[in-house]
């Protein structure tokens, strides 16, 4: 079984996630696998260059993460051709790593862009983590020392994304200080399947 969890930036995917891992769970996260299939793979690093602006990939071959970020979260069809070079990789490499996880009862994905990337056709049910949007500003600006404009410009990036249907199988967890992770995770974890 597959779980996505899935939820906005600063909303506490992560922890959720880490807290799963803690558990003895496997947990792939799309953003990390993304950076690495990115640092790794030349044909991505190619269409970033031809295909966004050539300033995202320096001299010396690496990934300009933090001109890349101001290009794609400043426009919205950046992002689009962004995305589109890379899910495509991830999902390849999120089937090798199910593969590759055969034995174990449950697995999960943490991803901030379930729809977009269409990893939603991939998994079985959805964990949706949620927070305040001003919490999440304030998590976001804390933890990566951006301005409130910047976490804004990529709440509102991810959050404007409206998809054709919504996954069968959703369920949501509130992570907003007050009701505690662990009884919302272990609830969902007995829960079975319809």
């Amino acid at each position: 079984m597959l779980t996505a969890i899935t939820g906005g930036i600063g909303s506490g995917k992560s922890i959720v996630s880490k807290i799963l891992g803690a558990m003895g769970y496997p947990v792939y996260d799309c953003d990390s696998r993304a950076k690495l299939l990115m640092d790794r793979d030349e044909e991505i690093k190619k269409a970033l260059c031809s295909e966004i602006h050539a300033d995202c990939v320096r001299v010396d071959g690496s990934i300009n993460r933090g001109r890349l970020s101001e290009i794609v979260f400043g426009d919205a069809e950046a992002l689009g051709r962004l995305n589109a070079i890379v899910h495509a990789a991830v999902r390849s490499d999120l089937k090798r790593w199910c593969r590759e996880n055969i034995g174990s009862e449950r697995l999960f994905v943490e991803t901030a862009i379930l729809y977009q990337s269409g990893l939603d056709v991939m998994v079985d049910e959805v964990w949706d983590v949620d927070a305040p949007t001003e919490l999440r500003i304030e998590r976001v600006m804390a933890r990566n020392s951006f301005s409130r404009q910047q976490v804004e410009a990529r709440i509102s990036a991810q959050d404007s994304y409206v998809p054709a249907r919504l996954h069968p199988m959703v369920f949501s967890i509130i992570n907003d200080g007050c009701i505690p992770l662990l009884p919302q995770i272990e609830n969902l974890l007995g829960q079975e399947m319809c």
